[in-house]
């Protein structure tokens, strides 16, 4: 696809030449200058598509994962663990990498948006596509910003040295004021997915900004405005793209299936040029994993239900302990692996017999579980989840990582509509029990709406269904921020399958401190004025 190309092509390419001294002063890339650069839409091209890629990417997409109760870090002592276990500072090293990262990419942006009108052989409509995209960017990079430290640095131009090193911070408020603004600006530049031509495919459409207003109006729980934006790409296809679900949940992260109806939008990737390869380090051994270091824990295993319809704590539930992966979710083996898990049955290649062995008293393979510190698993579990290698002894995934899809706007409408008391059978019917038809379900039990349930009783039935549905996709941390549940979900004990030992690491949550990431050191030292968030000293 030519997204896809063009990305590749910059990185190979180069960017701009521009001094740095803090995050906030990142350059794009060491080859060009500003007057020699901005002479062709090719060259701008090349900056828009850089743009993209440091919006989002598949590392910070399982590093999120990794602040969340879906997975552990369970072989590194990483800075995610440190945070978990409430032992971070301001020096913590993620918190400076991942400020340093998003303002290169503020910085991206501002840099194209200063230069473009030096192209004057750039047609009038492409360049106002491209600027709604750089904007959308910059938009989603605040977002995410905000997010994680709150009131931050906002600027709208690039800046000098001297003032990074003197700006203060901007408060959230603020900042999302900012970003709804800009999403509203630019959608009439943009073209609907209905109109993308393939060789278009991953560009950013009118639907994309649509999902990005419902999920920031989902942070900050303004339920009236995620059922807006919700509902315009659910009744409005013909202005927003059309979207509904793919039938096969599996289907969804396979490289075959890579943009369809689904998927509003992606980070793409490019199999043998441009690849992600941190899936490396969470698949079984005997599929080409070098360490199980991030695995899935207990926890989000239990939070599937039986294919019947129950949960496996609930009264009458029809789960086997003795055999716990047995007629469940089938979103569970799509998702995670587990001991005896008939990877044939998976893969769908033809080949037979092929089972992954975890438990200890089993057959003992190269998989079976030890302990934390060994090479394998230190849950009971590994990654199935985009595992997609591009080739036989090869971990590295040209595998696209979905930003937005379908699904999760049909799950933040039916929230929204429960938080708003609207919650009815309708409702329910074409969001929930059509995800949950997708996935395999058939009993009444599991696809109806549960008239007898209270709002209390419906909100954790949603929790839950998000939690299965976006499990290892990066949502889980944001979810429990926006529920204010981290003391709920955050402070259990890891726990790994019953033949584990006792995990050692003690979790912790500061209701206080820990919706917020520490405002690195490091800037504090080079800008005082930044001050420090709550919690963390300073």
């Amino acid at each position: 696809m030519k997204i896809k190309k063009y990305i590749y092509l910059f990185a190979a390419v180069g960017g701009l030449t521009l001094t740095a001294c803090n995050g906030m002063e990142n350059a794009p890339g060491n080859q060009f200058t500003d007057a020699n650069f901005w002479d062709s839409p090719d060259r701008a091209q090349y900056v828009v598509n850089m743009a993209y890629a440091q919006m989002y990417n598949a590392g910070k997409m399982w590093r999120d994962e990794s602040l969340s109760d879906n997975m552990i870090d369970g072989r590194s002592t990483t800075d995610q663990r440190l945070m978990r276990m409430g032992q971070a500072t301001p020096t913590t090293g993620i918190f400076a990498s991942e400020w340093s990262d998003l303002y290169g990419g503020i910085k991206t942006c501002h840099v194209f948006l200063e230069n473009i009108d030096a192209i004057t052989n750039l047609d009038a409509a492409k360049k106002a596509r491209m600027i709604a995209e750089i904007r959308f960017v910059r938009a989603y990079i605040y977002f995410r910003l905000t997010n994680f430290y709150g009131d931050i640095p906002f600027f709208t131009k690039d800046i000098t040295v001297d003032e990074s090193n003197t700006i203060g911070r901007t408060s959230h408020a603020e900042v999302m004021a900012f970003i709804h603004q800009e999403l509203n600006d630019i959608i009439g530049d943009l073209p609907s997915r209905n109109d993308l031509p393939e060789s278009e495919n991953g560009k950013i459409t009118k639907g994309a900004v649509v999902a990005l207003q419902a999920r920031a109006y989902l942070m900050d729980s303004d339920w009236s405005n995620v059922q807006k934006y919700c509902e315009m790409l659910i009744n409005q296809p013909e202005t927003y793209g059309s979207y509904a679900l793919f039938p096969s949940y599996r289907g969804l992260f396979e490289e075959g299936n890579e943009y369809n109806q689904e998927v509003i939008l992606d980070r793409a990737y490019v199999r043998n040029l441009l690849t992600w390869g941190e899936i490396l380090d969470m698949v079984p051994l005997s599929k080409g994993g070098r360490v199980a270091d991030r695995v899935p824990q207990q926890s989000l295993v239990d939070s599937y239900l039986t294919l019947n319809g129950y949960t496996i704590d609930e009264a009458g539930t029809d789960y086997d302990p003795n055999h716990p992966y047995d007629n469940r979710d089938p979103r569970l083996a799509a998702t995670v692996i587990y001991d005896n898990y008939d990877w044939s049955a998976n893969v769908g290649d033809g080949s037979k017999g092929e089972v992954i062995h975890i438990d200890p008293a089993g057959d003992n393979t190269v998989d079976t579980y030890i302990g934390t510190g060994s090479n394998t698993t230190a849950t009971g579990y590994y990654t199935r989840k985009w595992f997609a290698p591009q080739a036989t002894g090869d971990m590295s995934s040209g595998l696209n990582i979905i930003m937005f899809r379908y699904a999760d706007i049909l799950l933040m409408w039916a929230e929204a509509k429960l938080e708003q008391n609207q919650m009815t059978a309708d409702v329910w019917n074409s969001t929930v029990r059509a995800i949950r038809q997708r996935a395999g379900f058939k009993t009444a039990k599991a696809l109806n709406f549960p008239a007898d349930k209270s709002q209390t009783e419906l909100r954790q039935i949603l929790r839950n269904e998000r939690r299965c549905e976006l499990a290892l996709e990066g949502l889980r941390w944001y979810d429990i921020k926006r529920w204010k549940a981290g003391s709920e979900y955050l402070t259990q004990p890891v726990r790994g399958a019953s033949f584990t030992h006792d995990i050692p690491w003690k979790f912790t949550f500061d209701e206080n401190r820990d919706y917020l990431w520490a405002v690195p050191q490091s800037q504090i030292d080079l800008n005082p004025n930044l001050g420090q968030n709550p919690g963390y000293g300073n």
